[in-house]
């Protein structure tokens, strides 16, 4: 954008709060009590979203398998050739250029088919707002390079849906080890059982125990 293009008064508009989390975290330390201990760590910080679907999804496939400091540096990189992350940016750059930038050749053809899918309108973007959660994880993972892990990232983060509870997740795992099993690994079934007390709010459980491991991370 050229210096003719911004605003005059350009408004900095602040992240909303989902509007569930209050009164999940009110109900969270009533019923757990290492919940009661980590919430009040974080003070007034909360979950953010990410508006753009298909940003989202992208991200989160730059990801896989990666560490969080390896993937922020990844989709810098990646943001360097396509700023905007639209769907149309993806499909003009082409493999060539995803790959050059440091993408895997799986993780460039993943977000190829996931540009492709949007392009093509094979997913339902303007009604997974009204979608249930396994109805939208259902199309989701219809497109390559998206596992359940993946579709339940967009739950939480994009559609910002209040009882995901993503077993797949390592980091989940870990803050479950280091916060109730005092650093001793768990499995997914020792993981659920932790959260039986976490419903409906098991988005907002998880999102705390993340940051109990990763406390800087902006969402």
């Amino acid at each position: 954008m050229s210096s003719s293009d911004k605003p005059v008064n350009p408004v900095k508009t602040l992240p909303q709060v989902p509007e569930y989390w209050e009164s999940a975290k009110i109900e969270l330390m009533k019923r757990d009590r290492i919940m009661r201990k980590l919430i009040p760590q974080f003070g007034d910080l909360y979950l953010v979203g990410r508006d753009d679907p298909f940003t989202t999804l992208t991200r989160s496939i730059v990801a896989q398998q990666i560490s969080v400091k390896s993937a922020d540096a990844l989709w810098q990189r990646f943001l360097e050739l396509c700023p905007k992350c639209t769907y149309a940016q993806v499909l003009k750059a082409g493999n060539e250029k995803l790959l050059a930038c440091g993408l895997s050749k799986r993780k460039t053809e993943y977000i190829l088919d996931l540009a492709e899918h949007f392009k093509e309108k094979r997913v339902h973007v303007d009604n997974w707002a009204e979608m249930a959660d396994e109805d939208v994880i259902s199309e989701l993972i219809q497109i390559r390079g998206i596992g359940r892990w993946t579709a339940e990232m967009f739950l939480i983060f994009n559609l910002l849906r209040p009882n995901i509870l993503p077993l797949d997740d390592p980091g989940l795992l870990k803050g479950i080890s280091s916060n109730y099993f005092s650093g001793e690994p768990v499995s997914r079934s020792d993981a659920r059982e932790v959260a039986a007390n976490w419903g409906p709010w098991c988005t907002v459980a998880t999102w705390y125990l993340w940051r109990s491991l990763d406390p800087v991370t902006e969402s």
